[in-house]
């Protein structure tokens, strides 16, 4: 993903693709993240290998993106390591790019938008949920589980495809027959 496809897409698709294709997912977050009282000494060589993890990561870009709509980054302050960016750098690309995210971030808070992110949040979530369950103190089978999470997810996905058409027809987009 270019940085040109991160900008015009919306938050709740940009955190899907960095969910669902980010390089970092199987590491720990903590690697991510200077500690308390973690010397530079410390931190510099894990903050190197997270930078090295984003450099070759497919959606470095929307997560970049992404946590420039959050406001991450401090000039002054060396804690964070997001989209291969360092806190100091992201601040300066925050800067630098104020009115193109004032814009997407407006863009974001448009009310099927915020929809959509919390349909397509909790799909994931539910995606990616235990299928462990237990009722009357019995273990609830496996396929059991399947079917009812399935049907959640149809019902979720009926909601986000009407939340996308709702945005589509609001913007003067013409609805396919």
């Amino acid at each position: 993903m270019t940085s040109t496809t991160a900008r015009h897409l919306r938050r709740g698709v940009l955190q899907a693709v960095v969910d669902a294709d980010a390089a970092c997912t199987s590491m720990d977050v903590d690697d991510f993240f200077r500690a308390d009282g973690e010397t530079d000494i410390e931190w510099r060589p894990r903050r190197t290998a997270a930078l090295r993890n984003c450099a070759g990561c497919p959606v470095r870009a929307a997560c970049e993106e992404l946590a420039l709509r959050n406001g991450e980054g401090d000039p002054a302050a060396d804690e964070i390591v997001r989209g291969g960016l360092t806190e100091p750098e992201l601040a300066a690309a925050r800067d630098a790019q104020a009115v193109r995210l004032a814009v997407a971030v407006d863009a974001d808070r448009d009310t099927e938008g915020s929809q959509l992110d919390a349909l397509m949040t909790e799909r994931h979530a539910l995606a990616i949920a235990s299928t462990e369950r237990v009722r009357d103190g019995k273990r609830v089978p496996l396929a059991v589980v399947q079917q009812e999470q399935n049907a959640k997810v149809r019902t979720l996905n009926l909601l986000i495809t009407q939340a996308r058409t709702a945005r589509r027809t609001r913007a003067g987009w013409a609805v396919a027959a």
